[in-house]
């Protein structure tokens, strides 16, 4: 059983949450607090695989984040109404493994909290791709026009990508998680890692935001036709 400890200030939607979580059946609530002091102190001593931390808490959901980020073990996901791209890059940098946006569905929590205890991350696809949009666009901002050899060097690595890898990356851009990729691309989603890894190493790009980024500083926005 994967073991949640919820902090929220308010009582009502930590029992929501916990509802939609007790469906799920592998996942179970071991523990509730209301601050950040309660939720360093409940972390230490009950030892969740994920605290789901609102990010609104009186003092501030991410001041518990730097003694969170050193229990062994322990993940953190951060939940909260922003979609702000300066809220999201603020959480990651302090060490939150998730980035949830509360309204989702009870399926969608499901799957987003199991995905973070199994040590990969998550962040809400919706605020993925307007921050990888984001990127993209101040990135091309703050550059001069690309030159005819930049702008041949990006082409030679997308043309590197197979048809099912170029689909791959741009449902990545899209904001699109594995799982999400697969359903849409009926694969298992072991394959679309596998899918993943090859591009990474073919773009010679550290994650899924760079390799994104790629694509739309050649393809100048998702969907473009090849």
């Amino acid at each position: 059983m994967t073991r949640i400890l919820i902090v929220d200030d308010h009582p009502i939607f930590r029992r929501g949450l916990a509802l939609s979580l007790a469906e799920a059946g592998d996942l179970v609530v071991c523990g509730e607090g209301a601050t950040a002091e309660e939720a360093v102190s409940l972390a230490r001593s009950l030892r969740p695989d994920v605290v789901l931390l609102d990010l609104s808490l009186p003092g501030g959901g991410l001041s518990a984040l730097p003694a969170l980020r050193l229990l062994t073990g322990v993940a953190v996901a951060v939940l909260t109404a922003s979609e702000d791209s300066d809220d999201l890059t603020n959480a990651l940098s302090a060490g939150a493994a998730g980035y949830i946006v509360k309204g989702v569905g009870g399926r969608t929590l499901i799957d987003a909290v199991r995905t973070i205890a199994r040590g990969e991350g998550y962040v809400t696809p919706t605020v993925a791709a307007r921050v990888i949009s984001e990127m993209g666009r101040d990135a091309r901002m703050s550059l001069p026009a690309c030159n005819d050899q930049q702008a041949g060097l990006r082409a030679r690595l997308l043309d590197q990508l197979t048809p099912r890898e170029s689909a791959v990356l741009r449902l990545v851009a899209e904001g699109r998680s594995n799982k999400e990729i697969a359903r849409l691309t009926e694969v298992h989603e072991k394959t679309v890692k596998n899918h993943m890894t090859r591009i990474l190493y073919k773009l010679n790009a550290r994650n899924r935001t760079e390799a994104a980024m790629l694509l739309r500083g050649e393809r100048g926005g998702v969907g473009t036709p090849d």
